[in-house]
């Protein structure tokens, strides 16, 4: 069992904060809907601290759920100071509580820090905040902030930053076009696939990275003169591919 403090130290309250650090998921997961059935704001810092090390994403989901049922003007302050946590989880967490509760007032505390966190998970849920609560005159910021993030990570944090700058709008467009033409190609790929999301929500995200990077290897007017033929690529562009991805790996190389 993890022992955690509680700003209210009755019997209950001590009961339900060991509950909350108990060795069995389970039993941590009813301890925060119980938490959450019944908001006692004695609890607030006994929650706020298990969310920073709550490894279970139901019961971490649950921990937020409670605390979205206490009073706003309590529970935001103490969440503000968690973005600012040295622990990845803490950070992380806190973001997606704010999510929770809304509050469009917290966009301020979405810090570039935050936005271009040097953790993977604290970065996507920065992202996805930062859309929820953004004010329509501060997009454009915004989307400056996101698009020089493109290529970042693996498969999974591309497509958290591209859902996020789609559900931006189409105002993202001449920032995804400055990246699209960026001489780095993982650059260039992730603005092209977020490009084809914009336009087609309905394809998936591996078909657009595959058709972006087609895009990034033929050039643009090849690959749009090769999809408009209905069939499959040629022996002949098939070579013209090969021979534009060697050329670009010999430029990289300094060839």
């Amino acid at each position: 069992m993890v022992s955690i403090n509680s700003t209210n130290g009755t019997p209950q309250n001590i009961r339900v904060a060991n509950a909350l650090g108990a060795k069995d998921p389970s039993v941590r997961l009813q301890a925060a809907l119980a938490v959450g059935s019944n908001p006692d704001p004695g609890l607030l810092e006994t929650l706020v601290e298990r969310c920073a090390v709550e490894p279970d994403f139901f019961v971490r989901d649950m921990l937020s759920w409670a605390l979205t049922r206490l009073s706003p003007a309590i529970t935001l302050p103490r969440i503000r100071q968690e973005l600012d946590s040295e622990r990845p989880a803490a950070r992380s967490q806190a973001l997606h509580t704010l999510s929770k509760i809304g509050d469009r007032g917290a966009w301020v505390w979405i810090t570039r820090d935050l936005l271009c966190d040097a953790d993977d998970e604290v970065a996507r849920t920065a992202w996805r905040v930062a859309v929820a609560l953004v004010p329509e005159d501060e997009k454009k910021e915004l989307t400056d902030e996101l698009v020089v993030q493109l290529g970042r990570g693996d498969r999974s944090v591309q497509l958290s930053l591209s859902r996020a700058l789609v559900d931006l709008g189409e105002m993202i467009e001449p920032a995804l076009d400055r990246a699209a033409a960026n001489s780095n190609p993982a650059v260039a790929t992730h603005a092209r696939a977020t490009q084809l999301l914009l336009r087609d929500p309905e394809t998936g995200f591996d078909a657009a990275i595959d058709e972006a990077k087609r895009i990034v290897i033929l050039g643009p007017e090849l690959a749009a003169a090769v999809a408009a033929s209905g069939v499959a690529e040629t022996s002949e562009t098939a070579d013209q591919t090969e021979a534009a991805r060697t050329a670009k790996a010999e430029e990289a190389a300094g060839c």
